[in-house]
């Protein structure tokens, strides 16, 4: 499946892990797009994910399928059982709970040095980069929109330039994508436009402790934002969801 050039600022795709590099070729394409299917919520929570239902679909060999689970198993985004096969992972409430507290924990000293070490070309990246989720609004579009929203953080990260915090951010925001699709509880969770445009002022003023104190007040937000209650998941065969 061709995708879209990203806009500046997305990383949407699967991230270096620290431990696990990233597969090469065919692998990688499939770890890819499913990776980012995941993010925009077109694959559920707890969704099987069939190593020949998925090698059908993207005409590949079960053992590239299976090299392509074990890298996203290896990110957080799936999970593997024995004698049972690849799961999206599904989040518990505690879960929930932990990710969005350390989010509450890093990201806001992330964006008080992401603030100090801010250019023009930052700023110009972020701005497309939000531009591209407004568009992704408007369109109707809201998986997309979850997953820029989430990505704008990880390019904050990167631009604090702290090569550890910045792998604690993705890893965390691929885990809050899953808790979105499982409990999210009004249409403007993930994408709270003001919180972002907040930030932006911040940044745009070079002011570290401003751009802190709003995003910690943003991750506060999201995380009210939860319905942190379990919830039921109406089934979506993997054909429909990754329709290419």
């Amino acid at each position: 499946m061709a995708r879209p050039t990203p806009p500046a600022g997305d990383a949407s795709g699967p991230a270096p892990h620290p431990l696990f590099p990233l597969p090469a070729g065919r692998t990688l394409d499939i770890c890819t797009e499913l990776h980012t299917a995941i993010l925009e919520h077109r694959l559920a929570p707890g969704m099987k994910l069939s190593e020949d239902e998925v090698g059908e679909i993207y005409g590949a060999s079960r053992t590239v399928v299976r090299a392509a689970l074990q890298a996203l198993a290896h990110s957080g985004l799936v999970t593997i059982e024995k004698n049972r096969g690849a799961f999206v992972a599904k989040p518990t409430i505690r879960e929930a709970h932990e990710v969005f507290q350390a989010r509450a924990l890093i990201e806001p000293p992330v964006a008080r040095m992401a603030a100090q070490a801010m250019t023009e070309s930052h700023l110009a990246g972020l701005k497309a980069h939000l531009d591209a989720e407004h568009a992704a609004l408007h369109a109707g579009d809201m998986g997309r929109a979850l997953a820029l929203s989430g990505t704008f953080h990880t390019a904050i990260a990167e631009i604090a330039d702290q090569q550890v915090l910045t792998a604690m951010v993705r890893s965390l925001i691929s885990r809050s994508s899953l808790i979105i699709a499982l409990y999210w509880k009004r249409a403007d969770t993930a994408c709270e436009s003001h919180s972002h445009h907040a930030l932006m002022k911040a940044f745009q003023a070079r002011d570290g402790k401003a751009a802190e104190e709003v995003q910690k007040s943003h991750i506060v937000d999201l995380h009210s934002g939860l319905n942190l209650r379990a919830q039921e998941e109406a089934p979506t065969s993997l054909a429909t969801a990754l329709k290419r």
